[in-house]
């Protein structure tokens, strides 16, 4: 365990599935308490908090807020901070994703993906800072995406939002450079979730393949390990950002892409 982790308090956006929950459940073992957030069903929310609260005898708490509406994302951050204390650690992570050529992008959707995957960020980083400068430590990490630095067709909206949240990464990081707060960025490239899983077994079943050839067909694409990202390896990953080890990475940028940007 890092010992400077034990106690804090961390919020991770989109923490009910995927990325976010592994991201919750790596924190927890280090002894923090679980701020969540996202979409599920009650029943689905109660499972995930008394698997985490029993399995690393942490206090969590959640909050649903739409985080397309600017006083919903407050509201989390004060109840957050009531609740479980003033928030230590936050991992910007919520997004979603559209794909259609810009001439024909609907605006509304446009609008949507930038205000979660960026204006969020934004007020999640806005809202957090003041407890965290009050305290002269705190963490902040934002999911980028490998489209934070290189773009693909028909997600213009995606890569202006994760280009953006390198950014804002950069810009606040060197805001509060002289303090204990860290505020970096990891950039994801093709990550095993439930959606990708999904997306692998189209595949399988249009080619007629295997599983593991649909992955390779589907990788091989844009990442050369053709091996996809596992969430406990972003989870370790965070978790390292968290510590006193991390404490002069600051506006760094670090990618996890089985190679992807190196081409």
């Amino acid at each position: 365990m890092f010992a400077n982790l034990p106690g804090k308090v961390a919020l991770i956006t989109g923490s009910t599935s995927g990325i976010g929950l592994s991201v919750a459940k790596k924190l927890a073992s280090q002894g923090v308490h679980i701020g969540l957030n996202g979409f599920a069903k009650p029943e689905e929310v109660t499972v995930i908090r008394r698997e985490i609260e029993d399995q690393y005898k942490v206090k969590t708490f959640y909050h649903g807020a739409d985080l397309k509406e600017g006083p919903q994302v407050k509201s989390m951050m004060q109840e957050t901070s009531k609740a479980l204390g003033s928030v230590d650690i936050l991992v910007n992570n919520a997004g979603i994703q559209y794909i259609e050529q810009a001439v024909n992008f609907p605006e509304q959707k446009f609008n949507d993906i930038i205000a979660i995957n960026l204006t969020a960020a934004f007020l999640t980083t806005k809202y957090a800072l003041p407890q965290m400068l009050d305290k002269n430590w705190g963490r902040i990490i934002n999911i980028a995406s490998v489209h934070g630095l290189v773009a693909s067709v028909n997600k213009c909206a995606y890569v202006a939002a994760k280009h953006g949240i390198v950014g804002l990464t950069k810009a606040t990081a060197l805001e509060v450079a002289k303090t204990g707060i860290t505020i970096n960025a990891v950039c994801p490239g093709w990550v095993m979730t439930k959606l990708i899983e999904i997306q692998i077994q189209q595949r399988a079943d249009q080619y007629k393949i295997s599983f593991e050839d649909a992955q390779i067909k589907l990788l091989e694409e844009k990442q050369p390990s053709v091996t996809p990202v596992s969430t406990d390896q972003l989870g370790d990953l965070i978790t390292f950002l968290c510590s006193n080890s991390a404490s002069q990475i600051k506006g760094s940028t670090y990618t996890m892409d089985g190679g992807w940007t190196a081409q």
